[in-house]
């Protein structure tokens, strides 16, 4: 949508009736709201300062950015209002956001449901770089939940990934601010966001901020707060050294700062609860190279997520689309796809965790497009017995290119049907076809899957200790 057209999208707020205030910060208020017109609730933030021109309106990062993403993991802005110099956004509306989860809980979470709000946030945020943004500010905060769905919001400090640095050292909070920021880098990039959801899930699983630094911020230049995080940070784990990370000692260097001599804990200590697969991503996103950080997609693909479904967003549309059967020709392409590339044995397919997202587009499929593998096995099987009956029915030969049962008007892909015509000569000899694998139900973006376990009962936590958050920078 371009610039004239989103001035003339602008709606009065006297269709909307503000109901309560749900939060206040540095920049604006947050108001739940209703539109008269359809009865919607929705979230309106309310903009401390002034604006004097619908363009400044628009070149916001906040508004930019969310123009251009669309995702069932990142929140909706509806709409932009600008009415007598103050700016509204009007979000869809979340019931509450993590950290209010997280204050308010008196047991732990169950590992099913920490997986399944991650699993979220990673494919918003693979979305997101993918789109060309970091968020800078990742914390529970921003992080918006309505029953077992979570989204990404409040994207006042998003930036392009492609824009040109030095960037400001002073973004996110310090509790979850990675430490090549603490170290006053000029140059970074979406690293810093694995850096916040690594700490964001170790407090999940414990109710306890990993690195919380210092509550006193009177008296005390910023500096020496950065200081207090960064001992933090080693004090879990470990002083740096110029093989983990040589970059950092020099950004240290620049700035006169020598790192504590610490040996670190091991996360199993303090996170007892988390599973070794858990462990393994937390310690990986938590990694003092920002290179040797996990991506948002090869999070994704982690063992902690295993039998969790990831969709490309470039396939996303693609597999929303067919929501029914194919037709007789397309099923015919399909099934034939099915055992392009073996060559004399038939084999199940690996679970959908395992695949790279570079060949997803061969493996990741639908329900619909899985359940025509398991027929097109179903087929092999049923021939074999067939011809054991009777010797003298006639081998299955691929459709002809002006067949009723060719694709796209009598056109064949390329490859298709020197396929078939190897499965039709195929040789299945005295082996047994393999049974068909039983998947898990796969979890998808927005919630769980028809299907998925039940989230496990939570265990009680005792030791709990209350922290007061401080937002710097």
């Amino acid at each position: 949508m371009n610039k004239a057209s989103w001035g003339a999208e602008i709606k009065r707020m006297e269709r909307y009736k503000i109901i309560k205030e749900v939060g206040d910060g540095t920049f604006g208020s947050v108001w739940r709201a209703i539109n008269k017109q359809t009865g919607e609730i929705v979230a309106i933030k309310k903009m401390k300062r002034k604006y004097y021109s619908w363009e400044e309106c628009i070149n916001l990062r906040e508004v930019k950015s969310l123009r251009k993403m669309n995702h069932p993991n990142i929140v909706k802005l509806k709409e932009v209002i600008r009415e007598h110099d103050i700016l509204y956004f009007v979000f869809e509306y979340m019931e509450c956001n993590l950290y209010h989860l997280i204050k308010d809980r008196g047991k732990l979470f169950s590992e099913a449901e920490i997986r399944n709000w991650c699993f979220q946030v990673f494919q918003g945020l693979a979305y997101m770089h993918q789109q060309g943004y970091f968020h800078r500010d990742l914390k529970p905060e921003n992080l918006l939940v309505s029953k077992d769905v979570i989204k990404v919001a409040d994207f006042g400090l998003a930036r392009e990934i492609s824009s040109q640095p030095p960037y400001t050292e002073y973004v996110s909070t310090r509790w979850y601010r990675a430490p090549e920021v603490l170290l006053q880098s000029p140059m970074y990039n979406s690293a810093i966001d694995m850096w916040a959801m690594g700490a964001i899930m170790a407090e999940l699983f414990t109710l306890r901020p990993l690195f919380p630094g210092s509550k006193c911020i009177l008296l005390v230049l910023p500096i020496e707060l950065e200081a207090d995080e960064i001992y933090k940070i080693c004090s879990i784990i470990g002083t740096p050294t110029e093989t983990e990370w040589a970059e950092g000692i020099k950004l240290a260097s620049a700035i006169n700062y020598q790192f504590p001599q610490v040996t670190g804990v091991h996360l199993s200590v303090l996170i007892p609860s988390a599973s070794k697969d858990a462990i393994d991503l937390i310690t990986t996103l938590c990694s003092w190279d920002p290179c040797k950080r996990l991506t948002a997609t090869k999070a994704l693909q982690h063992s902690f997520f295993q039998g969790c479904l990831y969709v490309p967003p470039s396939l996303r549309l693609k597999t929303s689309v067919t929501r029914t059967p194919p037709s007789a020709g397309t099923r015919s392409m399909l099934e034939q796809k099915s055992v392009k590339g073996y060559s004399g044995t038939l084999s199940t397919s690996k679970p959908a965790s395992k695949f790279s997202p570079a060949k997803s587009h061969e493996y990741l499929t639908t329900g619909v497009q899985r359940k025509l593998e398991m027929n097109n096995q179903d087929e092999i099987k049923n021939h074999r017995f067939s011809k054991i009956a009777a010797n003298q029915q006639p081998r299955y030969r691929p459709p002809a290119r002006n067949s009723p049962t060719s694709i796209c008007n009598g056109k064949t892909a390329f490859g298709v049907s020197e396929t078939a015509e190897k499965l039709a000569n195929m040789n299945l000899g005295s082996g047994r076809v393999p049974a068909r694998q039983s998947f898990p139900a796969p979890m998808k973006a927005g919630g769980w899957h028809a299907g998925q376990p039940n989230m496990a009962a939570s265990q009680e936590f005792h030791a709990r200790r209350t922290f007061t958050r401080k937002v710097v920078g």
